[in-house]
């Protein structure tokens, strides 16, 4: 019998994609080579990278003007890659928990951070409501979900300056309006694939502002160029990720995994509520 765990992430994934990653890893797509050993310069990975950012937009309806790219280094790594992108003169930060904690830390390295609202005081156990996005920053960042607290942040801020936010353990579990950010990224490992892919979206008129020169591999818009391959990236975790996505499409789509998640969420606060073994 299949045991299932609660965690964050690394998290449970779809029977789906385990079964087809343990065939491509015996041979992937007729090329007579296991996918750990396939050049990602072959254009059977690039058919798989083009798919996968296909259904990224397609799943979460992604505008035009907008770019998905693939990198490594976890979502703690956009920490920096964030303020190093886009902070020129002053950012602005929500905090909400450990990650947006860290996320803060990183940007100050960059230049002035104004901390918009904090839910510090009572150890993170709400979302501020009463705040203010100032108008004359670069970007305002979120956590959208904190899974230590239990925290979630449920609808599109409307904001005057981009929105960037760090979507690691909430992305596709529900429909969201990617108009309303101008930058997204996230580990997979919570949502979509195993550990070592992190996914950004980007709108991509909000690049190439800051005056300061940027290593090669921080910026964004050399992974564009070169759609996400300028390097060797995670090749078989984004294999991985597109079997996730296309199970997800097979499903339903993000409208059906939101119903699904909820009935989870319902059933087990429930029971964590009703059981005296625990207590917070």
């Amino acid at each position: 019998m299949k045991k299932h765990n609660f965690n964050p992430g690394p998290s449970i994934l779809p029977q789906y994609t385990i079964e087809e990653t343990a065939k491509a890893i015996h041979e992937f797509a007729g090329t007579g080579l296991s996918i750990l050993e396939i050049s990602h310069r072959s254009k059977e990975f690039e058919a798989v990278v083009d798919e996968c950012v296909a259904l990224f937009k397609e799943l979460l309806n992604i505008p035009e003007g907008y770019a998905v790219i693939f990198v490594g280094g976890g979502a703690s790594t956009q920490f920096f890659h964030v303020p190093y992108n886009l902070l020129e003169k002053k950012a602005a930060y929500l905090i909400t928990g450990q990650w947006a904690q860290k996320a803060y830390k990183e940007a100050k390295l960059f230049g002035p951070v104004e901390v918009v609202a904090s839910s510090e005081d009572k150890n993170f156990t709400y979302i501020p409501k009463q705040f203010t996005i100032p108008e004359d920053v670069d970007y305002f960042h979120i956590t959208t979900n904190n899974t230590i607290y239990g925290t979630e942040i449920l609808t599109d801020l409307d904001s005057p300056v981009p929105l960037v936010a760090d979507m690691s353990s909430d992305i596709f579990s529900r429909p969201i309006d990617v108009s309303k950010y101008g930058l997204i990224y996230g580990g997979a490992q919570k949502n979509l694939a195993p550990a070592g892919l992190t996914f950004v979206i980007v709108r991509e008129d909000i690049l190439g502002k800051v005056s300061r020169p940027l290593p090669t591999m921080v910026d964004y818009r050399t992974h564009i160029k070169n759609n996400s391959l300028y390097n060797t990236p995670p090749v078989v975790i984004i294999y991985s990720a597109l079997l996730t996505l296309r199970w997800m499409k097979e499903q339903g789509g993000l409208v059906e995994m939101e119903k699904r998640n909820k009935a989870k969420a319902e059933l087990l606060y429930n029971e964590i509520d009703r059981n005296r073994l625990f207590v917070g």
